[in-house]
């Protein structure tokens, strides 16, 4: 491993939604729903890639997405700026991590490295904070 990349997102992480299929004409044809928000979310990556995508190297990538946290988790009245302390840092709902994995790994792909075959090891985590966001790094 010689090489790191690292860069922020802001806003709502997103996951990958499933395919979707639909009848034109008689012929069946698949879509992805996801295409036009994972075009966005490269957009916002497109400063931090390097000149050609990373080939030939083992890939490792870290990944952190943090959830905006709701108002149950702050109190009320004159404490409505005040966080609960039994609001949690970890976020255990939906979406999946899984999917939220596969939508910036599609949409990274042959941009940050040649194939996503490449990747040999991803670490990720969901939290709640103050301001959503995705961080990546990518490590090869």
């Amino acid at each position: 491993m010689i090489g790191k990349i690292s860069f922020t997102v802001y806003g709502e992480p997103s996951a990958q939604k499933r395919h979707r299929s639909t009848s034109i004409n008689g012929k069946l044809r698949q879509y992805d729903p996801s295409s036009n928000k994972k075009g966005d979310f490269l957009l916002m990556c497109l400063k931090n890639k390097p000149k050609q995508p990373i080939k030939d190297s083992p890939i490792r990538i870290v990944i952190k997405f943090v959830f905006k946290r709701p108002k149950s988790h702050y109190g009320t009245g004159k404490n409505s700026l005040k966080l609960k302390e039994i609001a949690p840092d970890k976020h255990i709902n939906k979406p999946d991590i899984d999917n939220l994995i596969k939508f910036v790994m599609d949409a990274l792909n042959g941009i940050y490295w040649h194939d996503d075959s490449q990747i040999f090891s991803v670490e990720a985590s969901k939290f709640y904070g103050d301001v959503p966001l995705t961080e990546v790094t990518i490590i090869y």
